[in-house]
């Protein structure tokens, strides 16, 4: 399932309690997913029957950003839980933070 995200947009897990928000949006439709499984937007109908893929199952830290440099992809984890975001099968890395410029 591919859907094209907006900046703003909130989604959660079908398959854990992670939460998240598109900070950016991505170049084109993309296949979001959490614990290996679609996610949903907040406030849709949850999908039964659906479970934790264990490749997928590293856990989603609250407040942490993930973004994706090929599709511009950038997001936040409003809300933690043990499955892990991916786009299709390839892992969201988590975003590196910006340094500190120095105070010499």
């Amino acid at each position: 399932m591919s859907t094209l995200v907006k900046p703003g947009t909130r989604y959660k897990s079908t398959v854990c309690d992670t939460e998240v928000i598109i900070v950016k949006p991505s170049s084109g439709p993309i296949d979001l997913r959490c614990g290996g499984q679609p996610v949903v937007e907040v406030g849709a109908e949850v999908p039964t029957g659906l479970t934790l893929d264990s490749a997928f199952s590293g856990g989603t830290p609250l407040g942490k950003r993930f973004a994706d440099p090929e599709s511009g992809l950038e997001l936040l984890a409003t809300k933690g839980g043990a499955g892990s975001l991916s786009i299709g099968e390839v892992p969201l890395p988590l975003k590196d933070a910006k340094p500190l410029p120095s105070s010499d």
